[in-house]
């Protein structure tokens, strides 16, 4: 009976006519906001991984756990949920995602954009001559003309890249970048491999630049760095196994690596992956790493341990013996293991990584999570985690303070609550102690806290939709106290959108000086019925006079294009974004932004007064 019902109201759903059919620039745009606007991080890979998915819908009745995990907005109680219900029926409609109590409306509306349901019949195997007949390919030329004003030699950024794609299971990509003042024979070269169920037991193959990433990240994780974001629910989020690194950035890993899997989740499934990597930090050390990981799932309890050895050419050392890096790694050799656990159950999830690495001494790290969802549209999450001062590994990342996973103790409450229609209410709160001298905080021992408050407002209809938004974000470090509100109001009509957003901050320091800054900005977007033509205008104005009052504001960008500038300074910033598709198989993107500087406050830094970037990208693909 309970099935039946079940199946009737997914019909129902795939009804047409009540689709919610979402705007993908604008699920992408809300992605990359929340993901990076309170704790700035490079998203460059993140837009890589979601492009792809977005030009590239995955199954979603035949999706894995790893699949959903790179979509970032998903927590792993909600990832749990939706592998359940495609493995008890699998779905015929997209709408039944609306089925699945654990995603509020807006996730199930987002994700939409990045899965699909194919034909039952659709067979699995790869093909040989499928590969290069249904294949995709991508050619993306960049050129980035940045500051102009400031640089008194070459001022352009360059870059190429191709992109192949069979169904994301076999990806294969070569980029060539330049960075603006370096000469042709430092250019930047990078390939990748990727390889996905080619074979039986064979789940992943990499080759080139790629990426790992294990348990919470202890150990091994290497990809997007997803730190402190208004995704509340998501933080401890990090196994994604072995994938690609498709960016033009430099790769924390290069060389080979594979991953075996066993079984099943319903008697016991076994995945055991090894890597190994060779990179060269400067033209004298080259950094080796051996890595390995196994682990075992069975319903919902998943365990595991991985193991990495870093071997180096020469010894690793600071040539800047600061307090703060006395218990850095130094030597030729180090090693790291950890074990990590989890469990979800019907309205929480648990998760535990410990880690220990050799230093000085050997060093020990732990970090302990629990998710509550007690009601679809309640979450709650708190996240402990301890790392300790000799505790330490380049190639880690888990939620953290710092970047560097290292003498920090931190207590982590985030919750998120959509009961009320059309409101989602985000909260968290962390508090953290140093024991010893951290990069930029001299003294020791040390605290502080980041609390954050959010409620967003969204009503859409079938012409047109309005939202607010307000976040109040308190924050004190290094006897630094800061105080940040922001208000935005969104309109969207027909072709035209509308953004406006206000920011102002205050900023207390040791000795009680206060200081603030502000900044105003407008946004225009349109995209125009009858021609592939897409324009977004901003206008903004900022009064930030200290560094410490610095606003970071989300800007629209070319593609594959990361840009959260830090507005400093007194002055303004317009910039004009254009997206136009020539032919169906060729689009042009071209931004151009100038800030302008007061005279007083530009003439007072002997800087000039104006700075202009114009970044230009053409992307043929067939």
């Amino acid at each position: 009976m309970k099935r039946l019902v079940v199946y009737i109201a997914a019909a129902l759903l795939s009804i047409p006519l009540f689709a919610d059919e979402p705007d993908v620039d604008a699920v992408l745009d809300d992605i990359y906001r929340q993901l990076t606007e309170l704790d700035p991080v490079e998203s460059g890979e993140l837009q890589e991984e979601l492009l792809q998915y977005v030009s590239n819908p995955f199954d979603i009745n035949t999706a894995t756990e790893d699949d959903l995990r790179k979509l970032r907005f998903l927590s792993d109680n909600q990832i749990d949920a939706i592998l359940t219900y495609v493995y008890k029926h699998p779905m015929e409609s997209l709408n039944e995602l609306d089925l699945i109590p654990e995603l509020p409306s807006y996730q199930a509306r987002n994700l939409r954009v990045f899965v699909s349901v194919k034909s039952k019949e659709n067979d699995n195997h790869v093909y040989a001559k499928d590969v290069f007949h249904y294949a995709k390919h991508e050619i993306i030329a960049r050129t980035d003309v940045r500051n102009i004003e400031a640089y008194e030699n070459d001022p352009v950024f360059a870059q190429l890249k191709y992109k192949f794609n069979y169904q994301n299971r076999v990806q294969f990509g070569v980029n060539i970048s330049r960075a603006a003042g370096v000469p042709a024979k430092d250019m930047r070269y990078g390939a990748y491999l990727e390889l996905k169920d080619i074979a039986p037991h064979v789940k992943t193959i990499v080759a080139g630049n790629y990426q790992a990433s294990f348990g919470q990240g202890l150990v091994l994780n290497t990809g997007f760095h997803q730190g402190k974001n208004s995704y509340v629910m998501t933080v401890g989020n990090a196994a994604e196994g072995l994938r690609k690194y498709s960016s033009a950035g430099i790769a924390s890993l290069h060389g080979v690596g594979t991953t075996l899997t066993f079984g099943d989740i319903t008697k016991l499934k076994t995945e055991l992956s090894v890597l190994y990597s060779l990179n060269r930090s400067n033209d004298s050390l080259w950094h080796h790493v051996l890595g390995s990981h196994i682990g075992f799932r069975h319903k919902q309890l998943a365990v595991g341990m991985t193991f990495a050895e870093h071997l180096y050419n020469d010894s690793v050392h600071y040539y800047r013996n600061m307090a703060y890096n006395r218990n850095y790694f130094r030597g030729t050799n180090q090693a790291i293991i950890g074990a990590d656990f989890r469990y979800c159950g019907n309205w929480y999830d648990i998760f535990v990584e410990v880690a220990a690495t050799q230093n000085k001494t050997w060093g020990w790290a732990t970090e302990v999570g629990c998710r509550f969802t007690p009601v679809s549209d309640v979450g709650l999450i708190v996240l402990y985690r301890y790392y300790s001062p000799t505790f330490d590994n380049t190639l880690a990342y888990a939620f953290s303070e710092t970047t560097r996973i290292n003498d920090e103790n931190g207590l982590y409450l985030g919750t998120e609550i959509s009961r009320l229609k059309n409101w989602i209410f985000r909260a968290y709160g962390d508090v953290f102690r140093f024991s010893g001298p951290k990069y930029g905080i001299n003294y020791s021992p040390s605290w502080g806290y980041d609390a954050m408050g959010e409620a967003d407002w969204k009503r859409t209809d079938s012409s047109h939709s309005i939202g607010t938004n307000i976040r109040f974000r308190a924050k004190e470090k290094a006897q630094k106290s800061t105080y940040a509100l922001r208000l935005r109001f969104t309109y969207d009509l027909g072709g035209w959108s509308f953004r406006t957003q206000g920011d102002v901050n205050l900023v207390q320091d040791s000795v009680k000086t206060l200081t603030y800054g502000y900044s105003i900005s407008q946004d225009i977007h349109y995209s125009f019925a009858k021609v592939p033509l897409t324009l977004q205008l901003r206008l903004q104005g900022f009064h930030a006079n200290n560094w410490d009052n610095r606003i970071y504001v989300y800007e629209n960008d070319v593609l594959y294009a990361w840009s959260i500038p830090s507005s400093y300074g007194v002055g303004g910033r317009a910039y004009l974004n254009l997206r136009w598709r020539i032919i169906d198989q060729l689009s042009l993107y071209l931004k151009v932004s100038e800030t302008v500087y007061s005279r007083e406050w530009a003439q007072q830094r002997d800087i000039p007064q104006t700075r202009t970037d114009i970044h230009l990208l053409l992307r043929a693909y067939l």
